[in-house]
């Protein structure tokens, strides 16, 4: 995510500061765009509003996990990369991220308590030091097991013919992105998950992390890939429309979800758009905004772990006022929530980590 969580930017053109910026925007915004409102009848007219809303702000964002990792493959498969020390690579990892994920893992406990009311057990503090003690920690248990196997995947990256890579990149999108369709049908789900689990080990967010080394490599017409972004995006909410209206709410994340077909298409297309911008004409052209994309790539880890927080604080009341989709119209609340959290973020986390050692504690 940040420059904690991934190297300097040695050895490629990447917009990396652009790429980080759009990934933790997305997550803020998906994050805005799911609040439940109860006291909305769902057929109802402001029901359907909301729905649509929270669908078409979702499908946009659901990309910024699979941007992230993406950029992570990337950076951490290079070639260039393949002789470092397993010792060497796990102590910077563990530098990066084990005292921000003991810091931000106690303080969601704390929050669970303190704010939530909810009565922690011994069962349930396990339980999240197993899984995570908020929703969001997914993410960081993603990056340590794609961190186990990087040094493995370096190697593949540095000597595996290109054939190969994309015999890998096809078998993981079938077994990834279209057996999993054959879940839809009720009647066969449960072989068809089987059959996914039994047959394509290789699944999951490995396919990025693999794919962001290489497709940053291939050369595609832009207008074919805004295409492809705009279909990709549109096929998303309209396929999450006709699953909720067929199958039932069982589903209705089905097509949000990184592994999705149509959010494959989307996350990889959005990232060779964002990389084929020039940082250095970014940075001439637009130095104010290229000093903005820098400061929030450089608090990216800080800023997700904590952004939760004064989301559910602005979304509640908690700071005096309240921003909420409940409050007002969710096709202007979810954006000025997203703008909300992300500069009260940055503007908590800049000052703290000037602070002595506190950097190396919040990330």
């Amino acid at each position: 995510m940040g420059t904690e969580l991934y190297p300097k930017n040695e050895g490629t053109t990447l917009p990396v500061d652009l790429i980080r910026t759009v990934a933790i925007v997305f997550v803020i915004l998906l994050h805005a765009a799911i609040e439940p409102n109860l006291n909305v009848e769902l057929m109802s007219p402001e029901g359907v509003q909301l729905w649509w809303t929270s669908n078409v702000y979702a499908s946009l964002a659901a990309s910024a996990v699979p941007l992230f990792v993406m950029l992570t493959g990337a950076l951490l498969l290079q070639p260039s990369k393949v002789n470092e020390p397993i010792n060497i690579f796990f102590k910077k990892r563990l530098s990066r991220i084990g005292l921000p994920f003991i810091f931000w893992g106690a303080a969601f406990f704390a929050w669970r308590f303190f704010v939530n009311g909810e009565a922690l057990t011994s069962d349930s503090i396990l339980q999240g030091v197993l899984a995570g003690p908020y929703f969001h920690f997914w993410f960081l248990y993603l990056l340590i097991g794609l961190y186990l196997i990087t040094p493995l995947l370096r190697v593949v990256s540095a000597y595996a013919d290109w054939k190969i890579i994309k015999y890998f990149l096809l078998v993981w999108f079938a077994g990834t992105a279209a057996i999993p369709l054959l879940s839809l049908y009720e009647n066969i789900s449960p072989q068809a998950v089987w059959f996914e689990h039994t047959v394509f080990i290789m699944i999951g967010m490995v396919g990025y992390f693999v794919a962001g080394a290489y497709v940053a490599k291939l050369r595609v017409r832009s207008s074919i890939l805004i295409a492809i972004l705009f279909l990709g995006f549109i096929s998303t909410a309209i396929a999450t429309y006709l699953v909720v209206g067929n199958i039932g709410e069982r589903l209705n994340n089905f097509f949000y979800d990184a592994s999705s077909i149509t959010m494959i298409a989307t996350s990889i297309a959005l990232f060779l758009v964002l990389s084929t911008v020039s940082f250095q004409k970014l940075e001439n052209r637009f130095p104010r905004a290229n000093r903005l994309f820098h400061l929030i790539s450089e608090n990216t880890l800080p800023i997700y772990l904590f952004h939760v927080m004064v989301l559910e604080a602005l979304q509640k009341g908690y700071l005096g006022f309240k921003l909420s989709v409940t409050t007002m119209n969710p096709i202007v609340a979810v954006p000025l929530i997203t703008v909300v959290t992300l500069f009260l973020c940055l503007a908590i986390i800049v000052p703290l980590k000037k602070i002595p050692r506190v950097k190396s504690i919040i990330g």
